[in-house]
């Protein structure tokens, strides 16, 4: 009941803007270019065989490969530049470089160079969201605190020991807001590459439909597309709380 209660606002607001949104595309009848929220499902539901059996699973592969390579790219980094300050004086320059690129400026670059396979979008789904895993959880690494780890030291523990029972689980927690940020980013990425050059996918087929200056046809894979975010949200979210139950109950 107390997490309905608190879910009551925001549902309120949503409901508020959606009936703005109704009111103002009807108003100004100018449905083709600002289509309201029931055209808008309407033609989701005349789409839906195209868009959930043919675009959305090819929005999705790219989503799930880019997200499996960032986490494994991002946590790996983040671990060797805690390990190694060297490491860290080297790429932490770089990496914070990296996201000073527009990446939708090298999009195209990777259609020449990948083509219209997959992996042109999974590139810049990584270059995306590698970076928000990468910081906060090497900041996490960081965060251990130096108490606890002279006192591990001091009892006989080595640096594989301390790195196990002390780093790691305080880092968890900055890792999962990482991913839960990545994950949001992972569907702007895909449709980025999507729009750029592609032949199937959600972020297509919304370009295709602009070309025919059919506005609802546009928001529809819009609304999958902001679906995948936030189920992918819930889904990090309930494994954080699973799997962090400690600090809950510290």
């Amino acid at each position: 009941m107390r997490k309905v209660k608190g879910m009551l606002p925001a549902a309120l607001l949503i409901a508020a803007f959606l009936f703005i949104w109704e009111a103002a595309a009807r108003g100004m009848n100018m449905m083709f270019i600002l289509p309201p929220p029931t055209g808008v499902l309407s033609k989701l539901w005349e789409l839906k065989e195209p868009l959930l059996f043919e675009h959305l699973p090819a929005t999705l592969a790219i989503i799930i490969i880019g997200l499996a390579i960032s986490i494994l790219l991002g946590t790996g980094i983040a671990v060797w530049m805690s390990i190694s300050p060297t490491v860290e004086k080297a790429l932490y320059p770089i990496i914070i470089s990296s996201q000073m690129i527009p990446i939708i400026a090298l999009a195209p670059i990777f259609v020449l160079w990948f083509g219209y396979s997959i992996w042109s979008k999974v590139v810049v789904t990584v270059l995306i969201t590698f970076f928000p895993i990468t910081v906060n959880t090497y900041d996490g690494l960081q965060s251990g605190s130096k108490e606890l780890k002279e006192l591990m030291m001091t009892m006989g523990a080595g640096k594989k020991e301390v790195f196990i029972k002390l780093l790691v689980p305080s880092s968890l927690p900055h890792f999962y807001s990482g991913v839960k940020v990545a994950v949001t980013l992972s569907v702007i990425g895909a449709a980025i590459g999507e729009w750029l050059g592609a032949q199937a996918g959600l972020g297509y087929f919304s370009r295709r439909m602009m070309t025919q200056f059919d506005g609802a046809a546009v928001f529809a894979p819009i609304v999958l597309l902001s679906a995948i975010g936030i189920v992918l949200f819930i889904i990090v979210k309930i494994i954080e709380n699973r799997s962090l139950k400690w600090r809950k109950s510290g």
